[in-house]
């Protein structure tokens, strides 16, 4: 008989999830009387390994062949905090850890336990919300192209459906020189498309001056890029879509800039003098020579993008603390919030002073971050981030739930990983950022999750370029997805559709995932597919804002409820090759479902529905 102890449930750890300062908490351990225990202690450390405190449980009843220990305490400051405990017998002691959702002794791992300040709070318009990615210069083009300001070489791709370039220069640089000539008009135009999806949140990769297709080689913060337009078109474009219920968020790039900038200047095509030209620039304190001016500290080596000292005072001023400040100006001009492009490398002082300043702006702005784990625990340069515990983002993107839900597809898993990353998530998170999290299956950073869900291919770019799935890779491909896609939309959190993803768009990773949009040739049943849950996520509250809890995670079969206000969804999903049967009810979305009897339904292989209950 094992100990029990699982802190996902309330009758051992109540409330469920995150705590405030001064909040109450109540532990209930069940003991087997053969233990003869005497003595019960919960030890808390910090986030650095120093003790915190020590709660002691008392014994409170005995219930079958197990004795109830309960300890109740309180957290006085926000912070990340771990604990296990240590249970005094008659014969001796000994500590206990969890591995996985049980117990087991003098071996596993420490549970952990986040306390969030109490007015940390997220935008209401964010919690639960359908998030629509787009890549400005592959979505939509209309009108004449702008190239001013371009520098030679570039390619201007006169057929929409051309393929993008891929090859290297002679001396193996990747330059992303290629451009379609997608707009800010383009998007505006289809903003009834993109309304037609469901969606509450445009989130735009990045839009400034710049000198590459993606964009992150910032020019000049402040300028739109002239080929997507004017700064009064991304206004249009903003109140198109608030028009339309729809909130835009823009790619925060502040850890470099480019090299080609109005800040650093290598290539000289700005007027102004950067830090590359002298060491007397304003711009100067940004960065750092490590020999002036050709070896500076750049991201990841790569010398076209040179890193920022992002606490400088005054890069600062002008990214953040000025009256028109980089953040301050984009607000003014439309924008509702940011994602800011590799969270990790920004200080947590700076993300906190970007998120006051942002909320001082604009009361209800939204803030997420590019974290690629669990953001709750996560260590990058050496340190423990605080970005819950310091109330830094309302939001990260959720790449955990994109590996389970293709592990889960992809038979790697039967269900058991993908219920503990949920639930791990959904404990580890305050319950405000398990709603806004960004739920992706699909980014500019990752293959195309069609191709994701069948194919591993690793092969050169130019084989890459030229692979397409086969015919029967296909079929199976968009057979998963639907069910990819249900999962996505159906969980906790905020679904992230990338652009395309919805018109059964193919490739690998970049550039491969950033082909132009298909229009006309779409997919045109999965694109029904998509209207439809994001309909769905419109009609049930639930599905938005509700709490979790599974019954089946194994046998590659997932069932879950939500619950919200006293209404309850059931959500199924038969990956097996054999068919479930399931207790009938009010079928409100299904595929693959037949009725067999007044009471049951059949959910046959690669079946899901969702039933309210």
């Amino acid at each position: 008989m094992r100990i029990l102890f699982d802190s996902k449930q309330l009758q051992y750890k109540n409330p469920f999830g995150t705590l405030v300062p001064g909040q109450e908490c109540v532990y209930n351990i069940h003991i087997p009387g053969t233990v003869q225990t005497t003595r019960v202690e919960c030890i808390f450390s910090y986030e650095d390994g120093s003790h915190a405190m020590t709660v002691p449980l008392e014994y409170k009843m005995k219930k079958g062949p197990y004795e109830i220990f309960q300890g109740r305490f309180t957290i006085d400051n926000p912070g990340l905090y771990f604990y296990y405990f240590y249970i005094t017998t008659r014969t001796g002691g000994f500590r206990l850890f969890k591995e996985g959702d049980q117990t087991n002794m003098e071996a596993g791992d420490t549970w952990q336990l986040s306390c969030v300040p109490a007015d940390f709070a997220v935008p209401d318009w964010a919690r639960g919300a359908t998030i629509y990615q787009v890549f400005p210069d592959r979505f939509c083009k209309s009108g004449r192209v702008d190239l001013t300001g371009k520098l030679e070489p570039y390619t201007v791709h006169q057929d929409w459906y051309e393929e993008v370039s891929w090859q290297p220069t002679p001396e193996g640089l990747v330059l992303n020189n290629d451009f379609y000539g997608g707009n800010f008009k383009g998007i505006t135009e289809k903003m009834d498309y993109i309304a037609s999806l469901g969606t509450t949140i445009l989130y735009l990769n990045p839009i400034s001056k710049s000198f590459s297709s993606h964009r992150y080689d910032t020019g000049d913060y402040k300028v739109p890029d002239p080929m997507l337009g004017t700064e009064a078109d991304f206004t249009a474009l903003c109140n198109a879509a608030h028009a339309w219920g729809i909130r835009v968020i823009l790619d925060g790039v502040y850890s470099h800039t480019g090299s080609d900038s109005l800040y650093f200047n290598r290539e000289r095509s700005f007027p102004s003098v950067g830090a590359y030209q002298s060491r007397e620039s304003r711009y100067s304190s940004w960065y750092t020579f490590y020999q002036w001016p050709d070896n500076y500290n750049s991201w990841w080596n790569f010398d076209t993008l040179p890193t920022v000292n992002k606490m400088d005072p005054q890069f600062l001023d002008y990214i953040i603390r000025d009256e028109d400040s980089v953040v301050a100006h984009w607000l003014k001009a439309g924008a509702d919030g940011f994602r800011l492009d590799v969270a990790d490398e920004l200080p947590d002082d700076f993300i906190k002073l970007l998120r006051d300043r942002i909320r001082a702006i604009k009361p209800d702005a939204l803030l997420i971050g590019e974290v690629w784990e669990d953001a709750s625990n996560k260590i990058s340069y050496g340190g423990r981030r605080r970005y819950f515990t310091n109330g830094e983002l309302d939001s990260v993107m959720n790449y955990p739930f994109r590996t389970a839900i293709i592990n889960f597809l992809r038979e790697w898993d039967s269900g058991r990983a993908l219920k503990e990353t949920v639930m791990s998530i959904v404990e580890n998170y305050p319950a405000q950022v398990v709603q806004c999290n960004m739920n992706l299956l699909g980014t500019h950073d990752t293959p195309r999750i069609l191709t994701a869900l069948v194919d591993d291919f690793s092969g050169s770019r130019r084989e890459q370029a030229q692979r397409r799935l086969s015919r029967q890779k296909l079929i199976v491909a968009q057979e998963r997805l639907l069910m990819a896609s249900f999962l996505q939309y159906t969980l906790p959190g905020s679904p992230s559709l990338y652009y395309g993803d919805e018109a059964l768009m193919e490739g690998y990773k970049d550039p491969f995932n950033r082909r132009t949009y298909p229009w006309g040739r779409e997919d045109r049943d999965l694109l029904r597919h998509y209207q439809r849950l994001g309909q769905l996520r419109r009609d049930h509250e639930v599905l938005r804002l509700g709490d979790i809890s599974f019954f089946q995670a194994e046998d590659q079969r997932i069932g879950f409820k939500r619950c919200y206000n006293g209404k309850e969804m059931l959500i199924y999903v038969n990956r097996s090759d054999d068919p479930w049967d399931i207790p009938a009810g009010n079928v409100v979305f299904g595929s693959n479902l037949r009725t067999v009897a007044p009471d049951w339904l059949t959910l046959a292989p690669m079946g899901f529905c969702v039933v309210e209950g």
